[in-house]
């Protein structure tokens, strides 16, 4: 507001302000952020279902491998067409087949249990849809089954 000559005070128009420079780099930095949070959190859809698959698979092999040492009496687990089956554990106790069906494991028969240490034992888990994503699920004989890197496990096989 300005004051004129007669001691009244006259409104100016206002002026069409823009933004500030700071203002824009705010907002372009916030923008950024937030792609990247959302390209980071999303990931590829085989991977995921192959780890889930993977963990699911862990510890469907750890209760077939408590069941076998609460009856004494082996549980053999192996790859059918459809899926997996584990012999010797009580009828429809376990489960025999994949959530997804674009998982398909290779692997020899696994006997667990019922003695306490069971052996190395390895299977690995691949993407029907794409071949060159894998995962390999093993155990050294005392721990549980885990998710482990393809390379280390390839490599300390004779």
């Amino acid at each position: 507001m300005q004051t004129s000559a007669a001691g009244t005070s006259v409104r100016l128009p206002a002026r069409n302000r823009g933004f500030t420079l700071l203002e824009l780099m705010v907002v372009i930095t916030i923008m950024a952020l937030a792609t990247a949070g959302v390209a980071l959190s999303m990931r590829d859809g085989a991977t995921t279902t192959l780890e889930r698959e993977a963990q699911r698979l862990s510890a469907l092999l750890e209760s077939a491998r408590a069941q076998s040492r609460m009856s004494a009496s082996p549980i053999r687990w192996r790859t059918t067409e459809t899926g997996f089956v584990f012999e010797g554990a009580a009828a429809a106790s376990l489960p025999t087949h994949w959530v997804s069906p674009d998982v398909q494991a290779e692997s020899k028969p696994i006997v667990l249990g019922p003695e306490p240490i069971i052996g190395p034992q390895s299977i690995q888990l691949r993407s029907i849809s794409n071949p060159a994503q894998r995962l390999t699920l093993a155990t050294d004989g005392v721990r549980p089954f885990a998710v482990r890197d393809t390379d280390a496990t390839t490599a300390a096989q004779p």
